[in-house]
């Protein structure tokens, strides 16, 4: 029997491999899996649950696991934790998570964890743990519960987890939390006992203490006992509408609910996150696609926003415009995957989840479309393309707001010619404030919170933008579809999106992935001098000032207003972008300087430019323009 046994495990770590080996297509790539079954039963009064779980966590790694982690995020809102000591020792705390009790002039910010009562407070308590029906032992570390197995988890086996615990939800101080600013009751956000990640780097077992999320794929299956006023909106598919109603139930038909609470039924298929938000007095409105994506707005028509914002015609207009938004998205990176998604009223600002979003709604327009673009496009980069947030922020806060800029200037109409002016000028201000660390820092150990948002947003924008630089933009475009094509409910890593963008172009960009994240080396190039030579020549000395690397894009104008378009290729790149210019011999790294010789008189010349197009991220553009 043992032998059997030991057979059959061994089988198993056979096909799992073959299986991920035919996946990642290399050999190497692998993804752990979970199955998550939970049901927990809320009591609003008091702001408490309690709930049961049970996973089957599948091995796919070649590693042989002797302990798992989860996280137990809610416990980071108690006074003393880790997040409540950050935010009192970094020097510019989130505004939303602390009390000024000082003055406008003198301000004294105050932590809000710091001040939570019993009462108020955030809690995750495990009562019973076991595997695979055997009590096994665990510790809670703060926002992170450590377990030790009973039976290692060898390569390709399957394991039960089953779990019962108490929680207490806290008041909204970060994304998640009980009664927000705006008078919604609940936003769930990382409410669960969540299965920590473990990759080719090991366990990610980071505590909760400011920043983003990592998970592992699985499926879901949720059911929520909730009061029955409460209207839900979240992450997955309603099983029982015609129990739910709420504007779930199919059109023409009623509801009539028994009892005094009711069981919402939902199912998730491919996620790595859960995430719903409720309200009693919630409006859900619905609108269907043509591709028959169902899109859920779930918001309080509250009056006393409407002289201020507009509010509820301002998310009547959002609904029309959210597919305009999915469409230029399923356009310029690929088709959304699932059937629905819920832009809900919750949290503090504006943050994504699975098939869901939870925003603050008393916003402008052009602010609440703003919002609802960024987030939705998370369902790209960070859902589907689902990077570690805590490692590699700027690939998912980045690039999403270089796409979501595009597409709200194109739902918008406003036609700009530069929109992401605003990140490369973000960028170019950190760079320049000395504040800036490389972008391979762990989002948690940035000195500054300004210093993070800069490098993660814009640095992270300008990355794609820029890269159209070096490659092309219809390169760029062809790159960000076959990413999403080849990493699509994957965990890619930088290196994996630079190998596309290679195999794409042809160009060899490793230099650009690691000067650009893995350095605070900057790009600074200027005119040195413009010499005349005999004969009715002119002698133009470029100077590579900063550290970082590019091509040289150069625009010659001419008094007669003519003009020429000079293009010095990069020697490292070892390739030439496809664009209308003169070509000249590329420019090696090492050398400091670059001369062109023009069979023009100098006195001939109005303008010298370096990077008309201003994509490229030059942090001293002083130097980049001569004229006589």
């Amino acid at each position: 029997m043992i032998a059997k046994k030991t057979f059959l495990t061994f089988c198993i770590a056979c096909l799992s491999y073959f299986s991920v080996f035919a996946q990642g297509g290399n050999g190497s790539y692998w993804q752990q899996h979970v199955d998550y079954k939970m049901e927990i039963d809320v009591d609003v009064k008091n702001y408490t649950y309690t709930g049961k779980q049970e996973l089957v966590y599948t091995n796919n790694s070649p590693d042989t696991l002797k302990q798992v982690f989860y996280h137990l995020f809610f416990n980071a809102f108690q006074p003393g934790s880790e997040m409540d000591a950050r935010l009192q020792d970094i020097p510019d705390p989130d505004g939303r998570m602390v009390e000024n009790q000082g003055t406008k002039e003198n301000p004294k910010p105050v932590s809000r964890i710091a001040l939570l009562n019993d009462k108020e407070m955030g809690y995750i308590k495990v009562n019973t743990l076991s595997q695979d029906g055997v009590a096994v032992k665990h510790k809670t570390i703060g926002s992170i519960l450590q377990v030790k197995l009973n039976q290692a988890l060898l390569p390709g086996a399957q394991t039960t987890l089953q779990m019962t615990w108490k929680a207490q939800i806290p008041e909204q101080i970060r994304r998640s939390g009980r009664n927000s600013k705006e008078g919604v009751a609940l936003s769930m956000a990382q409410w669960y006992p969540k299965l920590a990640e473990y990759d080719f780097e090991g366990w990610h077992a980071n505590p909760y203490i400011a920043r983003e999320f990592h998970g592992v794929w699985g499926d879901f299956d949720v059911k929520i006992t909730i009061d029955k006023e409460y209207t839900l909106g979240g992450t997955g598919y309603l099983q029982n509408p015609q129990e739910i109603g709420h504007g779930y139930e199919a059109e023409g038909t009623s509801v009539k609910h028994k009892g005094k609470k009711l069981t919402w039924h939902f199912v998730a298929p491919q996620v790595h996150d859960f995430t719903w938000g409720a309200d009693p007095d919630f409006v859900h409105d619905k609108r269907v696609t043509k591709e028959g994506v169902t899109l859920h707005f779930l918001y309080k028509d509250n009056p006393a926003y409407e002289q201020e914002n507009n509010f509820t015609a301002n998310w009547k207009r959002l609904q029309p415009d959210t597919e305009k938004l999915l469409d230029f998205f399923n356009e310029h990176i690929g088709p959304y995957p699932y059937k629905q998604y819920s832009v809900i009223q919750g949290g503090d600002g504006g943050m994504e989840y699975g098939m869901s979003t939870l925003i603050t709604g008393n916003r402008t327009y052009e602010s609440l479309l703003g919002v609802t673009a960024h987030e939705l496009a998370h369902s790209w980069f960070q859902f589907v393309l689902a990077t570690n947030e805590s490692k590699h922020e700027w690939m998912d806060e980045g690039f999403t707001t270089y796409i979501s800029t595009l597409a709200e200037d194109h739902v918008l109409d406003k036609n700009n010619e530069f929109p992401l002016k605003n990140a490369y000028r973000g960028y170019i201000y950190l760079a320049n404030s000395g504040a800036e660390q490389p972008q391979t820092t762990h989002a948690d150990r940035y000195v500054l919170n300004q210093a993070y948002g800069l490098a993660a947003y814009s640095k992270g924008a300008v990355f794609l933008s820029q890269l159209g630089y070096l490659i092309g933009e219809e390169n760029l475009d062809k790159t960000l579809k076959r990413y999403y094509q080849d990493w699509k409910f994957k965990h890619p890593t930088p290196n994996d999106f630079i190998r596309v963008a290679e195999k794409v172009s042809g160009a060899q960009l490793g230099w650009y992935l690691n000067d650009w994240t893995r350095t605070t080396n900057t790009i600074d190039y200027g005119i040195e001098a413009v010499n005349a030579l005999p004969t009715e020549r002119t002698k133009i000395t470029l100077k590579r000032h900063g550290l970082m690397p590019m091509p040289i894009e150069l625009k010659v104008t001419f008094t007669d207003g003519s003009s020429r378009m000079f293009y010095i290729p990069l020697e490292m790149m070892y390739w030439q972008k496809p664009l209308e210019a003169e070509k000249l011999t590329a420019w090696a790294w090492g050398h400091p300087t670059y001369e062109i010789i023009l069979f023009n008189d100098k006195n001939q010349i109005e303008k010298i430019e370096i990077d008309p197009s201003q994509k490229m991220a030059d942090v001293n553009r002083e130097n980049n323009i001569y004229k006589p």
